[in-house]
């Protein structure tokens, strides 16, 4: 199987509808501006090098990177290269194409060779978009994803259980898919920290610290193993949410109402779009400068009513019992299933 994974995206398509940027560090993410309260989408190799990374405020981004050009994120725009380069992928023959996102695919190949399908594949998606993507070949989901960093950018590469333990080994558990800070750190703390360190290690001790299905899984992980499967079912979402960075803090009972309130119509639209109506609120919040909490309550009866699904995320945020002021809010609404399931 393989993975397809578009190189450095977003920055790229911005690259392209601004060739004069090619080689400069770009930075794209909130509405461009670093003064303001956002965070980075994505950055171009040449910002990458100054240690941009996704997720990180804008502000820390353009300290570190002076020189780079600041752009705003246009997800419209995103949508439909995406929407090109997947239908790129699906083009060639006898494939099937599992989407995980704008940028990355898992695609499922009957073929002795898949290097030739994974160079197809390359060509087909530059002649479509004038984009570039790189192939990671493997047996496995976690295999094939993994191999794509490998082949980073616009190559190919090849991981297998014959040299899972040559290249990955002896890397940090970090590296995987799926491990983050705290479970490398948890890890650590079992004096878990090379990938073999993981593969090697007892099931019921990783069951006694993560619990009984997440501590098989990462021992699973850690060698590699898993599903080879692609499904190109077509996505149905279980949720829609909107969250907002306030540019000032809110401090005062009737501006978090208020917010609340707009973002709970706006999930509204979006849900009655989907003609599912919402079974359970989340509420996401982070108080200043940056202490993020996530809550939820699923409700009597699935509603449509945003005064209904604002007043559960109210509850919610009294809940924590915390008077701090507020940097940014989201509210999703978790919509009831589609008949016949997921």
């Amino acid at each position: 199987m393989l993975h397809v994974d578009m190189d450095q995206f977003i920055a790229a398509v911005e690259i392209l509808r601004r060739p004069e940027l090619a080689g400069l560090p770009v930075i794209v993410g909130g509405r461009g501006d670093p003064t303001e309260r956002g965070v980075v989408s994505t950055a171009s190799y040449e910002a990458r090098a100054f240690g941009v990374r996704s997720g990180m405020p804008l502000r820390t981004a353009v300290k570190r990177c002076p020189d780079a050009v600041v752009l705003p994120v246009d997800k419209p725009a995103y949508d439909a290269v995406s929407a090109t380069v997947m239908g790129a992928v699906r083009s060639v023959p006898g494939v099937v194409v599992e989407v995980l996102g704008w940028d990355e695919a898992f695609v499922a190949v009957e073929a002795d060779d898949p290097e030739t399908v994974a160079r197809t594949i390359q060509q087909r998606v530059l002649e479509a978009t004038e984009l570039h993507c790189t192939v990671g070949i493997g047996d496995t989901r976690v295999r094939a994803k993994t191999a794509t960093e490998f082949g980073k950018p616009r190559g190919t590469f090849r991981l297998t259980a014959q040299n899972w333990f040559e290249v990955m080994g002896e890397r940090p558990v970090r590296d995987l898919w799926g491990v983050g800070s705290r479970i490398s750190q948890r890890l650590a703390d079992l004096e878990i920290a090379t990938v073999h360190d993981l593969a090697t290690a007892d099931d019921e001790r990783l069951a006694a610290e993560f619990g009984p299905r997440t501590g098989p899984w990462l021992g699973e992980l850690g060698r590699g193993a898993g599903s080879a499967s692609v499904d190109d079912t077509p996505w149905v979402p279980r949720a829609h949410g909107r969250e907002t960075t306030y540019q000032q803090d809110l401090v005062a009972a009737d501006e978090v109402e208020a917010a609340v309130q707009a973002l709970a119509e706006q999930v509204v639209a979006d849900i009655r779009a989907e003609g599912r109506p919402c079974a359970r609120v989340h509420l996401k919040v982070r108080f200043a400068p940056f202490f993020t909490v996530n809550r939820s309550r699923k409700l009597a009866e699935p509603t449509w009513d945003a005064g209904v699904i604002a007043a559960t995320a109210l509850g919610l945020l009294r809940g924590l019992d915390d008077e701090r002021a507020i940097r940014l809010l989201g509210v999703r609404a978790e919509m009831v299933p589609p008949e016949g399931g997921y």
